[in-house]
């Protein structure tokens, strides 16, 4: 019997997941002709939520996952609007106001082929240990910690990734960590970020991220060279599918779904949540890349990060 298959015995058929890092503000600014700098450039641009990891449990509720949220924003109209939005989707949050800060928020960039992203994280940062620790112990139904790779990149707000991983072991629960940003993880190091992820069972990272966790190659060589970190790693490529590569075992692949590209925004966290919900309810790594595959075909075909 695998190690898998070992966790995944007695498991409800809809386990619950804890999602854990930033709930934001998304900016997002669609154009269909590039920047003209110092002149105006027309856009659709478009006020709503956002955040790697409350965009993953927004979908993670779409697919019919129980979620739970766990993240900081600030004591103002902004947070509690974000709050409302993912309640009102079927998110419980466990989300933390706090007093004197700001709600984070994203400037996002966007054409069909690519985004780029301002980031002001604000009380994202203040990602508290003890609020983590004690939302996970308040979910006893969840089977399944995924955590959002931003915390983990800015030394403010480490702690609460660490202490992420730190209860999900301490609970049994298998964890899932997305490496979240290519710039981020070059500043932190990649030396240093698969050490905070060491002895997870599920590492997923884009093309971008792969390459500087473990540097050029073809997906299925980066992922393997990963699996030294996680005990799986999935690589995500765009257009051109994904790959899940096991530690002990041979590597599966899924296409990407083929549809017309209206904004690229969310996509990615959208394939973490099919490919999870999936998996957590005990599918094999091709089906769980497929319905991956599936949401993340979805969200790029709508603009915004949510479902």
């Amino acid at each position: 019997m695998s190690e898998r298959t070992e966790r995944s015995e007695g498991r409800k058929r809809t386990p619950g997941v804890i999602v854990v890092g930033d709930l934001v503000t998304d900016v997002l600014v669609v154009h269909g002709s590039p920047i003209e700098t110092g002149t105006d450039t027309d856009a659709a641009i478009t006020l709503t939520g956002g955040g790697q990891a409350a965009n993953t449990a927004a979908w993670l509720a779409h697919a019919g996952c129980p979620v739970t949220l766990v993240a900081a924003v600030g004591q103002d109209p902004a947070g509690r609007e974000r709050v409302a939005e993912l309640t009102a989707c079927g998110v419980r949050c466990a989300v933390r106001a706090h007093e004197g800060a700001t709600t984070g928020s994203v400037v996002v960039l966007a054409t069909p082929d690519e985004r780029t992203m301002l980031a002001d994280r604000a009380a994202g940062l203040l990602l508290d240990p003890q609020d983590v620790a004690a939302a996970v112990a308040a979910a006893p139904a969840a089977t399944h910690l995924h955590l959002s790779g931003y915390p983990l990149l800015d030394a403010r707000s480490r702690p609460g990734g660490l202490a992420a991983l730190a209860a999900a072991r301490t609970r049994g629960l298998t964890t899932s960590v997305d490496a979240a940003s290519a710039g981020p993880l070059r500043r932190a190091g990649a030396t240093a970020f698969l050490d905070w992820v060491r002895g997870t069972d599920l590492l997923l990272c884009n093309a971008d991220e792969a390459a500087v966790l473990a540097g050029p190659g073809a997906a299925a060589e980066q992922a393997r060279a990963l699996t030294g970190a996680a005990r799986n790693v999935v690589v995500k490529r765009g257009g051109a599918g994904a790959v899940w590569v096991p530690r002990d075992g041979a590597p599966e692949t899924a296409e990407a779904g083929r549809v017309p590209v209206v904004d690229p925004t969310g996509a990615g966290d959208a394939f973490a949540a099919g490919l999870l919900a999936a998996w957590c309810a005990g599918a094999q790594p091709r089906a769980a890349l497929a319905a991956g595959a599936a949401l993340g075909a979805e969200a790029v075909s709508r603009v915004g990060a949510r479902p």
